[in-house]
């Protein structure tokens, strides 16, 4: 059973466990305004907000694709979708502006975009009495970036958005209904769900049920589903465990400074704090997925999915990040051990982690003064797409030399993959031609990548080098002193 609001009126539904949230609203409850697309989180058509009980006791909403969000993780959630969005016959902002500017054609992703304008008006009228800072171009694409619209094209799309702001503020009186309104209904709850709320709990589950699959964002497991149609009789959802969406600061036994950051963290949530110690790391984010996978999506996922296009593991390779796991220990205990990223990786979709073990956190280091961190990914569009290669470079300049280097690749390898030969070719060296020439030389013997459809095996071994290049180029560039905005063009695109 699983209780919850929809569009302020509450809910008692059963539903098997790989259920969706959109396959929800639309067989049992008959809510065919959410549509479905792709089925696998990258068209929008599907986009629905969950409202959430922040720190200040609101609720804030966030866009996720219904297509591939467990329809289990609603419990106790508010659940607002394109039919309860207008108040009578006055329409929301996001509505109204969509009709005003003729945002919309064939209308099949039209509720899908309206919900995406509906999350990012909400948080821009978060409190309701402070007026919303303009709507800048990088926050209006962040928002829709997600959303694909095949006839209408983008500019009344954009129009739309830049004008909801000109609407008076209508909103329906339930968005603030507090989510311990939902009245949880008698019985059992569905324990082929199941929803620890410690770590203690979550290992006794996962020593029970080695073989029941473990989900935060569902990202990536839920297109088992609805790509392979797999169906799960136990799914194990760790979105609920406190320990793992922890953000702590830290200092590890040998003296080194940082965070640990939970396992089942979202990427909208990590923002903030790169954007503030790692804009490179933060920028990189507007790249992976969409705001609605970005909403959803977790760092420990990503690592323990354990892709060779994976985005975020280069980049914590290269800044020497460690996994704090947890699993079954003697008796009814827990065992904890930590390792360094650099030991994870395997082969394909294989790790270090032992059976009934999680990624309780994620260490990043605070980043020294001296130290520098570029990252680029290359991928067939700009937004909401999978990398063909990405690089991520780090190092420090110490009398002229470069010390301490670091280079990792995704899409190179059958894992994410430090270069070892090409960092021993830029060790101790100055960042001239000639060294960063034998680094590109030294990438044969770091990788034989693959051919698929996102690009040849030449290719690949071209893009390396190309970034390896652009690399020092980027070093020469800052070693002139050039201006901040050309620096930041030279590494941020």
């Amino acid at each position: 059973m699983i209780d919850f609001l929809l569009n302020g009126q509450p809910r008692h539904c059963m539903a098997s466990p790989d259920t969706s949230v959109l396959e929800l609203l639309r067989d049992s409850l008959g809510q065919t305004g959410t549509k479905e697309g792709c089925a696998s989180g990258d068209c929008g058509a599907c986009t629905v907000a969950i409202g959430e009980a922040g720190p200040d006791g609101r609720l804030h909403y966030h866009s996720a694709n219904a297509c591939i969000t467990p329809a289990h993780q609603l419990q106790g959630r508010a659940l607002a979708t394109v039919e309860g969005l207008a108040r009578g016959n006055t329409l929301h902002p996001a509505q109204a502006a969509m009709v005003e500017c003729h945002g919309s054609q064939c209308g099949f992703c039209t509720p899908g975009i309206v919900m995406s304008l509906f999350t990012l008006y909400e948080d821009q009228h978060a409190d309701g009495t402070t007026p919303p800072a303009p709507l800048t171009s990088q926050r209006l694409e962040a928002a829709l970036g997600g959303n694909l619209c095949r006839c209408t094209g983008y500019r009344p799309i954009r129009d739309a958005a830049l004008s909801m702001g000109d609407y008076p503020h209508q909103r329906p009186e339930w968005l603030d209904l507090a989510v311990d309104a939902v009245p949880e209904a008698a019985g059992d709850r569905d324990v082929a769900f199941v929803q620890p709320a410690t770590l203690a709990e979550l290992i006794a589950e996962r020593e029970a049920h080695p073989e029941a699959p473990i989900v935060a964002g569902g990202t990536d497991l839920w297109l088992e589903v609805t790509q392979r149609l797999a169906r799960f009789v136990r799914v194990v959802d760790v979105t609920r465990v406190a320990e793992l969406k922890a953000i702590e600061e830290t200092t590890l036994a040998d003296g080194r400074e940082g965070w640990w950051i939970g396992g089942a963290v979202t990427y909208s949530r990590l923002e903030p704090l790169l954007a503030e110690h790692y804009p490179a790391f933060a920028h990189l984010l507007h790249r992976l997925g969409s705001a609605q996978v970005r909403n959803r999506g977790t760092l420990g996922g990503n690592i323990a999915n354990a892709s060779p296009i994976g985005d975020t593991p280069p980049v914590l390779l290269a800044l020497g990040a460690r996994l704090w796991l947890a699993g079954p220990g003697e008796g009814a205990g827990m065992a904890e051990r930590e390792l360094p990223l650099d030991d994870v990786f395997l082969g394909y979709k294989k790790t270090e982690l032992r059976e009934g073990e999680v990624i309780r956190a994620i260490f990043l280091p605070r980043p020294e003064p001296s130290r520098h961190l570029r990252v680029w990914k290359l991928s067939k569009r700009r937004e909401d797409d999978i990398s063909a290669v990405l690089g991520a470079f780090g190092w420090r300049l110490e009398d002229g030399l470069l010390c301490d280097v670091r280079l990792a690749f995704g899409g190179m390898a059958a894992t994410p993959k430090r270069a070892a030969a090409a960092e021993a070719a830029l060790e101790g060296q100055p960042p001239s031609p000639a060294a960063f020439q034998a680094a590109r030389l030294a990438l044969a013997e770091d990788f034989q990548p693959m051919s698929d459809v996102r690009g040849s095996a030449h290719y690949r071994r071209l893009c390396a080098a190309n970034l390896l290049e652009r690399l020092r180029l980027v070093m020469a560039q800052e070693s002139t002193d050039a201006p901040r905005e050309v620096m930041l063009h030279a590494y941020a695109h």
